[in-house]
């Protein structure tokens, strides 16, 4: 009886061993499969399929985040200097909430990741409800604080009596909306973390379809709409955001990789504090970045409103890149953190590397198109002849460092990813605070080369940001971040 059974186990091995290996999935279909979010498991099997199926929808919906600022600086700009001037000194401002925003994301991304490395599902979705709590209390106070004194702000940041009239009520509208834009940031990380990229893609093109179609709508009065103006296009912008949370918030009900119960939505003091205490080297390192670009403006604003209207042009064609590359740099922080969790350091190493080498190809692609097309590209936005020499110049200076921008947003994401958010901010002071300002002080003024040495200045700190972070990546004490 035994040698029966041992012969037909046999001959059933010996069938499993003759049986064909099942076809790897072509690019193209792993492209579809990417934005159909079927589930996988990232700390198993290839990890340039891993890669593909998260950079996929994660550029996309860096892509969408993009378009927010293209589509307002694009309308805007119909209105002349003034109100694009507006624009960019609101979004300067905005930058230092987008940098509490981001940080706390970094956190909840690195903390859901880790959990779900780790197959602890409720704890991941423990951790995505404290970092919603986190969001919502934030915006209550920041949001109320700038709705109210909007125009104290505008001319704080220098901003001209005429554009303090005219933007006041577009500030208002923005921070008045803030909790759709911290908790846009924030349901996005929770998805990115899980590795439900694609619910996040679709929740920022379901808010850039409707702000796309609102924008022109509202800012200039367009068939049953009311003509608001500037203030138009924030009302715009919050309605847009809002939807895409209602569909994120949607998306946790019905769950894939991560799904919210009524049970799961009680305020755990204890992971609130874990999440607070991770997020605050986040928001350091992004408030370091955002105080040295608040300066930068200021810099630029003393070389008047033409100068800094063709800046703003400028660095919203370059966000429309950069957001696409933070998206594929995502993807590593995802691998990262859920490979840790799994505990195979190794393979999160590798995961960095393979995300790098996708990074630089796609920048580089990118140097070569705003390189040989900045004028045109440009004057999609702007003719103004006084703003679009500005705007052409600053955008090929700043294209000849997005090689090595490509290395350092993963290695920024990398180590974030793992937990480690205080080496991002130490290598963000060294180069912005102790490089970037003084060099594009120096250059725009005692060297006399006025805004160019300040488009220089952002150029040379970016891309020796990425070399100190590779750098300090290979040394490896970031596998031994505890989350």
């Amino acid at each position: 009886m035994e040698s029966n059974e041992e012969a037909a186990a046999g001959n059933l091995a010996a069938g499993v061993s003759r049986a064909p290996a099942a076809a790897k999935p072509g690019f193209w279909a792993s492209v579809k499969e990417s934005l159909r979010g079927t589930e996988q498991d990232f700390t198993e099997g290839s990890l340039n399929r891993a890669v593909g199926l998260l950079a996929v929808p994660m550029v996309l919906e860096m892509i969408g985040e993009s378009l927010f600022a293209v589509t307002d600086a694009f309308f805007v700009a119909r209105l002349g200097s003034a109100a694009l001037a507006t624009v960019g000194l609101t979004e300067s401002m905005l930058e230092i909430i987008y940098a509490v925003a981001i940080g706390l994301s970094m956190a909840t991304t690195a903390m859901v990741a880790r959990r779900i490395g780790e197959k602890n599902e409720k704890g991941a979705a423990r951790a995505a409800v404290q970092a919603i709590v986190i969001g919502v209390l934030m915006a209550l106070v920041l949001g109320t604080a700038g709705a109210l004194f909007a125009p104290q702000l505008l001319s704080l940041m220098g901003a001209s009596p005429e554009s303090v009239a005219s933007g006041a009520s577009y500030t208002r509208v923005l921070y008045g909306g803030m909790a759709t834009v911290l908790l846009l940031f924030l349901n996005n990380a929770i998805y990115r973390g899980a590795g439900d990229a694609t619910t996040a893609m679709r929740a920022l093109w379901i808010a850039n379809a409707i702000n796309l179609v609102l924008d022109p709508c509202l800012i200039f009065g367009l068939g049953p709409f009311p003509e608001m103006g500037l203030a138009g296009a924030a009302v715009a912008t919050t309605i847009g955001r809002g939807t895409g949370v209602l569909y994120q918030f949607w998306g946790f009900r019905r769950g894939k990789r991560i799904h919210i119960e009524r049970k799961d939505l009680a305020v755990d003091a204890s992971v609130i504090g874990s999440l607070l205490r991770l997020s605050v080297g986040g928001v350091s390192q992004l408030m370091v970045t955002t105080a040295s670009y608040v300066v930068l403006i200021r810099i630029l604003a003393s070389f008047g409103s033409a100068v800094l209207a063709g800046y703003v042009v400028a660095i919203r064609t370059v966000i429309f890149v950069i957001l696409p590359a933070w998206g594929l740099s995502n993807a590593a922080a995802t691998l990262v953190g859920q490979n840790l969790g799994a505990g195979k350091p190794e393979r999160a190493e590798r995961a960095v590397w393979l995300t790098g080498l996708w990074n630089m190809a796609f920048m580089a692609a990118v140097t070569l198109v705003f390189v040989g097309s900045a004028r045109p590209i440009v004057e999609v936005f702007t003719t103004d002849p006084e703003a679009s020499p500005v705007g052409i110049e600053a955008l090929t200076i700043i294209s000849y460092g997005y090689v090595f921008y490509a290395w350092g947003m993963v290695m920024m994401q990398a180590f974030n990813g793992a937990g480690d958010t205080v080496t991002p901010t130490r290598i963000n002071i060294a180069c912005f605070w102790l490089f970037e300002i003084p060099l594009a002080y120096a250059l725009a003024g005692p060297f006399g080369m006025g805004p160019t040495g300040v488009f220089w200045a952002i150029s040379l700190s970016y891309s020796l940001s990425a070399v100190i972070g590779v750098v300090v990546f290979r040394r490896g004490k970031w596998k031994l971040q505890k989350v």
